[in-house]
């Protein structure tokens, strides 16, 4: 993974590395917004859709663990409901465990979204800054939407 990122409608770019800083700035302040009384485990998320808006989102605890909803998720489903459907880069932050990535459920629904053209950048934070992957690389051999086409 190479500090890169992604700018609206474009692949990975090296000149758009602000672009993921900028996101995962975003992703950093939204961790400082999760509701996690049970874990104690913050997760931010960021995301930049292909007409170049940004989403913010935040993990979500519930009792009955399994309806924790994660901080991916409550981004791409703001960004959903504001009627996009291309994301074209996401930024993850978690205080506590740095370079920690989407899970498999919020990589799934992370494909459901994902560009036909270009590649999802992943922007994971690190320790000399952020790291960045795609989804390709996260979730290979993935089903999605063209594959019902």
């Amino acid at each position: 993974m190479d500090d890169e990122a992604l700018e609206p409608g474009k692949g990975l770019d090296k000149r758009n590395a602000e672009t993921a800083r900028s996101l995962l700035a975003k992703a950093q302040a939204a961790a400082n917004s999760a509701y996690v009384p049970y874990s104690k485990f913050p997760v931010g998320a960021a995301l930049l859709t292909a007409s170049g808006e940004v989403f913010t989102g935040a993990n979500v605890e519930n009792a009955s663990y399994g309806l924790t909803v994660c901080a991916e998720r409550t981004a791409v489903f703001a960004a959903a409901l504001a009627g996009h459907r291309e994301i074209v880069a996401i930024a993850v932050s978690a205080p506590r465990a740095l370079r920690a990535s989407p899970c498999g459920a919020c990589r799934q629904v992370l494909n459901e979204f994902a560009p036909a053209q270009v590649e999802m950048t992943i922007v994971l934070e690190s320790e000399d800054g952020f790291k960045t992957t795609t989804l390709g690389n996260l979730l290979p051999m993935a089903f999605g939407p063209r594959d019902l086409t």
